[in-house]
């Protein structure tokens, strides 16, 4: 039996241009939404930009000049029968008029900062985005300076959660029948991106990330072999810490004073050379085969550094779908990343190339109207989020899993974290990827445990699970024995490496990934790789996660099925370069970097001011260099690119930073200060709109974590979000499930169920 696209009802209106908004609507379309894309007679300045027919394939593509009666006319044509529409900023519309006037439609706004950008013009710009928000400040480089990172991964992460909270609004209307304005900004995307980042002590001075393009950790970081290869090692946790040391039988290092009788403390600034130094000396005694067997045998997470280049055509890209090719009209075979997510009862597909400019003015006509019928009562606002009466069960340990409930938890959703008696063994460090949940401590090896987990799963909408292959099957809670108890029980499940292929059994995490991607040598470029600080591929596999499960529930509601859903940080690998894997005839080559790479081009890069960094995005013929003289800046008359990059970093170098992104924003130059993550903080804009929540640690240390990761004009959750104990809420959610008291008191005497306390939070070493 063919199923039906997932989102095969929902038609769409993409006004945006750029990366982030096409980005939304190509997941939306490889789930078989109708997405009419309308371009300015120009046309989407992005035509030019490689990635482009990755970003908007499977989309029908008209011209519509909105600044002529004409073009309005066609639009507002459109409007009544559409149930999405997608602006970027600076919008070619006036949204809160179409709101107002169309209150079934949800307006979902990707504008490139939040508000009016600081910079000039107010482009979408990866590179100024990152240096405002104190991205490129907190990657891990050499001498602590700003780093250009080589894909514009900001920019990818807002498509996936703008997407995500574009269906939440939708599956919110369907029970309401209105609709509302939805933001994901720029600066919700470094949130997501960064959330652990912004988990800090605002008292304390701004990390600087001057340990090195390997990270700070030792045991979590890259090393080259005797043989020239490089590989990583991820020895996150304490177990695989003390099974890396005795793989590379260096364990007297546990008997250091310095580390103070724990592995750990090798992340502390004091030990990082030394033990680094120590680990680096043995690798370098033999070929990476060597190590990687030796640290196979004995079940610690590494992996190869390869090329970006080779990533689509590795054999496991292949094996589990995650390569596409089509044929594009203009650019001929083209090579792209495939679906991330896999929907098993409603599976999403690349549909076709990327439209001409204009291809479908002929063919595009006007939907039949949506009958929006309003519930009464419905058009007060809601502080409850969009997926308020959702119930979700996540299994999830470490990162990508948890982060994908926490972020459901953050769209309304009731959802419960479900982990074993001795707890999630990163839920100390990573508690912030588990906020928004209760917590339910018990043992699902025992039959009363698994008896228990039906009963709830009887109850749930989604259950979500990051285990290793074969753990769902020996724990007895497959999708198969869930839908037993639940036939409407949507799952998901998270892997390093998906479902087929000849890595599917291997543990994943983020770096290992990052590594065999080529993210790491791509963005070293002919200087040492470089582990990037944020979890890339964690913290994007986490958003397809919701992406997915928020598609599968669209699917649910118009079919009543569920179904069972995987993804994987290959997928997510994929995503997080898919303008750079893509690959046809006569494609520049895609950006790499370098030793502290600064930018990609004269004047699309930071320069060293007297007291910091500027981030400069223009092209030389954008500048008028009688302005940057107007302006103040002591430049020369120069003709060409390289002239004015030189005269202008000569004329920055002794000018402090604010008054030098100043002067070049009175000249209209698109510019912003590098700023540090502790900055923000001090930003009225960004408080105001909700960027970080305030808190108060065990110790009595306050601090911050990461707060509103988008906006929603009615159905905006209002809450602040912790994180739960060990079991805090398990009596609680058992008996809610509908277990009798006297069979809850049993499990916990018996040990099946713990019953905790409150987290007594308290910050990591590597969060100061």
């Amino acid at each position: 039996m063919v199923e039906l696209d997932a989102l095969g009802d929902v038609r769409v209106i993409d006004l945006s241009t750029g990366i982030a908004g096409p980005v939304a609507t190509m997941f939306l379309a490889d789930f078989g939404a109708d997405v009419v894309k309308i371009e300015p007679p120009d046309g989407d300045p992005a035509r030019s930009d490689p990635g482009f027919p990755t970003w908007n394939r499977g989309k029908r593509g008209i011209v519509c000049d909105l600044a002529t009666d004409d073009g309005r006319a066609r639009l507002d044509a459109l409007l009544p029968g559409a149930d999405l529409l997608v602006v970027g900023e600076p919008a070619p519309v006036d949204v809160a008029a179409l709101a107002r006037d169309h209150p079934g439609l949800v307006v979902l706004s990707v504008p490139p900062y939040h508000g009016t950008p600081p910079w000039y013009g107010g482009k979408e710009s990866h590179g100024l985005l990152a240096a405002a928000t104190g991205v490129a400040l907190r990657q891990a480089s050499w001498y602590g300076g700003p780093v250009e990172m080589v894909t514009p991964q900001l920019l990818y992460i807002q498509g996936v959660w703008a997407a995500t909270c574009g269906l939440a609004a939708l599956i919110e209307r369907r029970a309401s029948g209105r609709g509302q304005t939805v933001t994901v900004s720029g600066v919700h995307a470094m949130m997501e991106a960064g959330t652990s980042s912004l988990t800090l002590d605002p008292s304390a001075p701004p990390v600087v990330a001057n340990f090195g393009p390997g990270g700070p950790s030792p045991a979590y970081s890259r090393y080259q072999c005797g043989d020239g290869g490089w590989m990583f090692v991820a020895a996150l946790t304490p177990k695989f810490q003390a099974a890396l040391v005795a793989a590379l039988d260096i364990e007297d290092i546990r008997d250091d004073a310095r580390l103070g009788g724990g592995l750990e403390g090798m992340i502390l600034p004091d030990n990082r050379g030394w033990v680094r130094k120590r680990i680096e000396s043995v690798f370098a005694s033999a070929p990476r085969a060597h190590w990687l067997e030796v640290l196979r045998t004995a079940d610690v997470p590494a992996g190869p550094l390869l090329e970006r280049s080779d990533w689509l055509d590795h054999p496991q890209i292949a094996a589990i779908g995650m390569r596409a090719e089509v044929d594009d009209p203009e650019r001929g075979r083209v090579v792209m990343p495939g679906v991330p997510v896999v929907l098993t009862g409603s599976p999403g597909a690349v549909h076709g190339p990327a439209p001409r400019l204009g291809e479908h003015d002929a063919t595009v006509r006007p939907w039949e109207p949506r009958p929006y019928s309003p519930e009464p009562g419905t058009d007060a606002p809601s502080t409850a989020g969009p997926l308020a009466g959702y119930r979700v069960l996540d299994l999830g340990a470490i990162l990508a899993g948890p982060y994908a409930g926490a972020l459901l938890a953050e769209l309304g959703a009731s959802v419960t974290k479900v982990e074993p008696p001795a707890g999630d063994s990163f839920r100390a460090r990573g508690f912030t990827f588990n906020r928004g949940m209760r917590g339910l401590a018990i043992d699902l090896r025992k039959p009363p445990g698994q008896a228990a987990f039906y009963q709830l799963a009887a109850g749930a909408d989604v259950v979500i699970d990051n285990y290793r292959p074969g753990v769902l099957e020996t724990l007895k809670i497959t999708y198969d024995h869930l839908a037993a108890a639940n036939p409407e029980i949507v799952t998901l499940s998270l892997t390093g490496f998906g479902e087929g292929g000849p890595m599917s059994h291997l543990p994943g995490f983020d770096p290992i990934l990052q590594a065999a991607g080529g993210m790491m040598t791509a963005q070293g470029g002919d200087d040492e790789p470089v582990f990037y600080t944020i979890a890339i591929n964690d913290v994007t596999s986490a958003v397809l996660a919701t992406f997915a499960i928020t598609t599968a529930l669209i699917h649910r509601g118009r079919t009543g099925a569920g179904q069972r859903i995987w993804t994987s940080l290959v997928g997510a690998s994929t995503v997080t370069q898919s303008g750079e894997l893509t690959r046809f005839a006569g494609r520049p080559p895609a950006l790499t970097g370098g030793r502290d790479f600064a930018g990609r081009a004269p004047l699309r890069r930071y320069y060293t001011v007297a007291d910091g960094w500027v981030r400069v995005d223009a092209a030389y013929a954008e500048v008028d260099q009688d302005a940057l003289r107007a302006a103040g800046l002591d430049v020369p008359a120069v003709r060409d690119a390289a002239g004015l990059d030189a005269a202008l970093a000569a004329a920055l170098a002794t000018v402090p930073r604010d008054e030098a992104a100043r002067l070049l924003t009175a000249a209209r130059v698109p510019a912003v200060p590098a700023r540090h993550i502790t900055e923000l903080l001090r930003d009225d804009r960004l408080m105001a709109a909700g960027l970080v929540h305030h808190h108060t640690s065990a110790d009595g240390t306050p601090y911050t974590t990461a707060g509103r990761f988008a906006a929603f004009s009615r159905t905006q959750r209002t809450d602040t979000l912790t994180p739960p104990g060990i079991g805090e809420h398990s009596a609680e959610v058992l008996r809610a499930a509908g277990l009798p008291e006297s069979e809850v008191a049993a499990l916990i005497e018996d040990g099946v169920v713990i019953q905790g306390t409150a987290m007594a939070v308290r910050l990591m070493a590597n969060y100061r």
